[in-house]
């Protein structure tokens, strides 16, 4: 089985929000990747990995990082793979991290999620493979439809709950 997405971080201080993706891929039947690489710390690696990613059947990128946040940038420098962003609290509330993934000079655009967003960076890759994979847009669908279903349930369970002066 060879990786589809590859979810970098720039520490493995960063893996309890990064693993939110590696949960939903596993979920979706998505294979995937996982590595430590830092921009500032591995700067060849992180090049290396990125010019090779195409070559070796990734289709997707999720890089997360904090702070100066110059880890999706640089991979996505490198590659003409879609790079996912995900901005990782810490300094700033994280503020710091979106803004500099955010804004990326013209030529090397990196999509980003919210802050700590991993499991939407997931799910924005499961998205673009589907556009391809039949199989991965039914499981995705049903994916969603198990969204939908549990507001339902949460709506049903909030309808018992009685107040003096609540009106639904």
């Amino acid at each position: 089985m060879n990786p589809l997405v590859s979810i970098i971080m720039g520490s493995t201080s960063d893996l309890p929000v990064m693993e939110k993706a590696c949960k939903l891929l596993d979920e979706l039947q998505v294979p995937f990747e996982v590595n430590a690489l830092s921009a500032h710390r591995t700067p060849d690696a992180v090049e290396q990995f990125a010019k090779s990613a195409r070559e070796r059947g990734l289709k997707v990128i999720i890089a997360g990082a904090g702070m100066a946040a110059a880890l999706p940038g640089v991979i996505a420098a490198s590659t003409t793979l879609p790079v996912i962003g995900v901005p990782i609290k810490g300094m700033l509330d994280g503020l710091d991290a979106l803004l500099s993934i955010i804004q990326m000079p013209p030529g090397i655009p990196v999509a980003t999620v919210g802050v700590n967003g991993a499991q939407n960076a997931a799910i924005l890759a499961v998205e673009m493979l589907a556009l391809s994979d039949e199989g991965l847009a039914a499981r995705l669908s049903a994916y969603k439809s198990g969204l939908r279903e549990k507001i339902e349930k949460a709506n049903k369970a909030l309808a018992e709950v009685k107040y003096e002066f609540k009106t639904n």
